[in-house]
């Protein structure tokens, strides 16, 4: 990687750790509200898909490795028994897969529609799926507690989702123009 990949990567794992405490305390069945699939959104596709993955590696290793860069200032080993974490798993998937669609040189309403619309399935799946396995099996859940409750949680979580993803998805291309470049990776000059 160049100097100035590492420097951008470094940058959006940094950015992630700001969403991820943009409002440290409100939670919804113990998930805390963020603004980090808009981040993992952006990196995609700003960055394209190999580096966005990249960020999103980088700050989930920056996290475990013990800075408290997760949801509510966490950070360390430990974080990987937080049911949470499913979620921080699925953005470096969602920011590669984001920058799949916008790497592709001819875009159309589809390539939006698309890209939103995985990066939403890819954190819920992941996520919601990691955060029922670990309530029942390690996090100590009420025994009523079922997989239908985990996912009528992240219902509440829908909304606001699909609106930061739409915003995302709107802001790309328009920070790519004032950046004046396609996704970095696919950058063939230097600065």
């Amino acid at each position: 990687m160049k100097a100035r990949e590492i420097v951008i990567c470094a940058l959006f794992a940094a950015l992630m750790g700001v969403g991820a405490n943009v409002s440290p305390f409100l939670t919804i069945g113990g998930v805390p509200i963020t603004l980090q699939l808009m981040f993992a959104i952006l990196a995609g596709g700003i960055l394209g898909s190999r580096l966005g993955a990249i960020s999103m590696t980088a700050y989930m290793f920056i996290g475990l490795a013990g800075a408290p860069v997760f949801a509510q200032f966490k950070g360390g080993p430990a974080s990987l028994l937080s049911p949470t974490f499913g979620f921080v798993i699925s953005f470096i998937l969602i920011a590669y897969d984001v920058g799949k669609f916008f790497e592709q040189k001819k875009r159309s309403l589809f390539t939006y529609i698309g890209a939103g619309s995985l990066a939403i399935i890819i954190n819920y799946f992941i996520g919601t799926n990691y955060m029922y396995i670990a309530f029942k099996y390690w996090a100590e859940a009420p025994d009523s507690f079922s997989y239908i409750i985990a996912w009528s949680w992240m219902a509440a979580y829908f909304p606001l989702d699909t609106v930061v993803t739409i915003c995302s998805l709107v802001f790309i291309p328009k920070l790519q123009k004032a950046l004046n470049r396609q996704p970095l990776q696919n950058q063939h000059t230097s600065f």
